[in-house]
């Protein structure tokens, strides 16, 4: 028993058949097309979503702090204001801080809060010293903030009695190994002897080269911050909605509290103009696409001229020939989409062997993701048929009589 297909669908595909030549131009412009869009759409959301986490994969997404001080101008008898120097900020910490960590870890989206004592210091072993910033951290709270265990390269994040936890090239610049000693020095006259108990590499030089996990204890002791923090650390669930967080948190607190978002402006900015960029190129592609589709079916139209007089005169109707076309368009950009999506694949897999990050991993992995092959077969088909439509109602609108005689 054979298939019969109807009258539309059954023509649409015998012209593209006939115009082999026309249809591999037509279907070779659309998968190109496809691909590009795919490609591009997915290798954009991977490295943007890599720089991201790079960025926020050492530092919390929101940071409240005490609010910095200011000096009260004082006005002369004359009523004239007198000039005083800016007001130099010292050490403090935020007053109530477990008050303000519970209504900060009530908030939705808060995912964690850690308190963080911080401070200036001096690393110091034998007659080579290094500046640091000492941080007082409670090392389970601090995990959820900074996923620390990623990135040690010797020992474990742990922090205890005066265990100390050290980047990279601190111990470099110290020629300091796991178990040995250094000692740190604070501007107020403190210092504490500690044991390295663990090595870490974050990828970033300046914070390897500064940072020193201590307990919280020992850094409130240290810093002459007795049981106090300078900062409280949070992460939230969407990394976006952490400007208006920190927006609430500003306004039920009356503290200075930042979001990644405003500490990171420019990366920010960068990110929308990468996304705006992408969106053009995607709306000039889809419009090539477009007109390729449009400009063939129109040829077509004129081609077919005599068949489509004669299939009138034969009783079909205006709305049938109208099918035929638009069918074409759709097959065209159905057809197109499913090559592009494999040929977008190919790309991925291709250009992820060649371009690799330093440490020799891919920079981006080669898969599509579902969303953004539906997107493209979406999109490829409603082009195909909305550039079918005008060439479709030239076809449809013949005269039979007009048409076989041409």
């Amino acid at each position: 028993m054979t298939l019969r297909l109807p009258f539309a669908p059954l023509v649409a595909l015998r012209f593209l058949r006939e115009g082999r030549m026309q249809t591999l131009l037509i279907l070779a412009g659309t998968t190109g097309g496809v691909a590009v869009i795919v490609f591009l759409t997915q290798l954009i959301t991977q490295l943007q979503a890599q720089i991201v986490d790079r960025v926020l994969g050492s530092q919390a997404h929101v940071v409240i702090r005490p609010l910095e001080e200011a000096n009260r101008r004082a006005f002369a008898p004359d009523g004239m204001a007198t000039v005083v120097e800016p007001r130099a900020q010292r050490l403090r910490s935020i007053d109530q801080w477990e008050s303000v960590a519970r209504l900060a870890a009530g908030l939705p989206g808060v995912t964690a809060v850690s308190p963080v004592a911080t401070g200036p210091a001096f690393a110091t072993r034998g007659q080579a010293n290094k500046s640091i910033a000492l941080m007082g951290v409670d090392a389970d709270r601090y995990r959820r903030i900074v996923r620390m265990e990623e990135y040690m390269k010797a020992g474990r994040f742990a922090v205890d009695g005066t265990r100390a936890v050290i980047g990279a090239d601190l111990a470099t610049d110290l020629g300091l190994r796991l178990e040995d000693k250094l000692r740190v020095m604070l501007p107020n006259g403190r210092d504490e002897l500690l044991q390295v108990g663990g090595i870490f590499d974050i990828g970033n030089k300046d914070l390897n080269r500064r940072w020193v996990f201590v307990t919280l204890p020992l850094a409130q002791s240290l810093l002459d911050l007795p049981g106090g923090v300078s900062n409280l650390d949070l992460t939230v669930a969407d990394i976006f909605e952490a400007r208006p967080i920190a927006e609430r948190l500003r306004g039920a607190t009356g503290l200075t509290v930042d979001s990644w978002m405003e500490t990171n402006a420019q990366l920010l900015a960068a990110l929308r103009n990468q996304t705006v960029s992408n969106n053009l190129i995607r709306s000039f592609v889809v419009l090539i696409v477009a007109l390729g589709i449009a400009s063939v079916l129109v040829v077509s139209v004129v081609q077919k001229q005599k068949e489509i007089g004669i299939l009138r005169a034969m009783g079909a109707r205006r709305g049938m020939i109208l099918q035929v076309f638009l069918i074409q368009g759709a097959v065209v950009g159905a057809v197109g989409s499913v090559l592009g999506s494999a040929l977008a694949f190919t790309l991925l897999r291709v250009f992820s062997s060649i371009y690799r990050n330093a440490d020799g991993s891919p920079l981006f992995s080669p898969q599509l993701e579902l969303r953004f092959i539906v997107m493209a077969a979406l999109v490829a088909t409603a082009v195909g048929l909305l550039s079918a439509l005008i060439p479709a109602r030239r076809a449809a609108r013949m005269d039979p009589v007009q048409a076989i005689r041409a």
